[in-house]
């Protein structure tokens, strides 16, 4: 049990094994690709790095029409860096309503989780799947997807992904092209720090996310032995923040979506001020209502976050 009151092992349903990996006991629904042609969107899995087990799901709209082709959204799922699969159904599903509401292409990337593989293992493989895309031959890709114009997205431990890798992108933008990045779009980003915000210290016993289980996946997810001050968490870190002039130059447009029910939601405001301090062209969207993870429980979150994301693309 945790000073807090709430086990987060339990609360995740997760052990701890001795040997440093986890037995994930909660059975999560998942969905499989389906390329049936009487669906809105078609799917499939194309294989990233058979060795670290790494792949993208892509959605492609039904009858796309190849001129003009579609925006490339690359998504990064949520769940702490600790559990869940690009194959999962809320994310799967997720992906498919914003697929077609946008309309665009969206590759769903699958990438190593802690604590087998600790950071900065999921941002490696963020990284590697950009290249991927860049250099890859898929029908789906080649034709209807205009990589030119791509955004990075992700919710939770998939905004910080999308945002680390794409700090990383700006510095080796001229080596990715013709992909090109042109904004990112981080809806509820998981940052850390050992200076608890004022959000989490409020929030600190909430249902959905409370503070013992963002602890434990920090714990889980850094270097043994590193805290929440660490590059990999805290958006203030030095070498992040000093490629920030590099996003400016590029002109990239930077969306933050967060809830005020959402323990992380400081963390978003913080991000806010440090992209303005350093020139960076920020869109923010802070709903009122609202708690972590809420587009994947609520309809109605859901569709408002799509328009929202569907006006920053357009």
């Amino acid at each position: 049990m945790s000073k807090q009151g709430i086990d987060p092992y339990h609360h995740l349903d997760i052990v701890l094994n001795p040997n440093g990996t986890l037995t994930r006991r909660r059975h999560i629904p998942s969905t499989p690709p389906s390329d049936d042609p009487t669906l809105p969107v078609l799917t499939k899995d194309l294989t990233i790095n058979p060795q670290n087990n790494t792949w993208l799901r892509l959605f492609l709209p039904a009858n796309p029409n190849p001129n003009p082709k579609l925006p490339l959204i690359i998504f990064f799922h949520g769940s702490g860096f600790i559990i869940t699969s690009a194959a999962s159904t809320i994310f799967h599903h997720f992906c498919l309503a914003t697929a077609a509401a946008l309309p665009a292409v969206i590759a769903s990337v699958e990438y190593r989780l802690a604590p087998e593989q600790r950071l900065p293992a999921a941002y490696e493989d963020a990284a590697e799947a950009l290249t991927f895309i860049r250099n890859s031959d898929d029908e789906w890709l080649a034709k209807h997807a205009d990589i030119g114009n791509c955004y990075l997205l992700g919710n939770s431990a998939g905004g910080t992904i999308a945002y680390f890798a794409g700090l990383r992108a700006a510095e080796r933008a001229l080596d990715l092209e013709p992909l090109k990045i042109r904004g990112l779009i981080l809806r509820q980003p998981f940052f850390g720090g050992t200076q608890r915000s004022g959000s989490e210290v409020r929030l600190e016993y909430d249902d959905d996310f409370p503070l013992s289980v963002a602890d434990l996946c920090w714990e889980l997810a850094l270097p043994v032995g590193a805290d929440r001050d660490h590059e990999y968490a805290n958006l203030r870190a030095e070498n992040w923040v000093g490629i920030l002039g590099r996003v400016r130059e590029l002109g990239w447009k930077v969306l933050v979506s967060a809830n005020h029910g959402d323990p992380l939601v400081d963390r978003s405001k913080e991000l806010v001020a440090v992209l303005e301090a350093n020139g960076v062209q920020v869109v923010t969207d802070f709903d009122e209502e609202g708690v972590h993870g809420v587009e994947y429980k609520d309809a109605g979150k859901a569709e408002r976050l799509i328009d929202v994301v569907k006006r920053f693309v357009s």
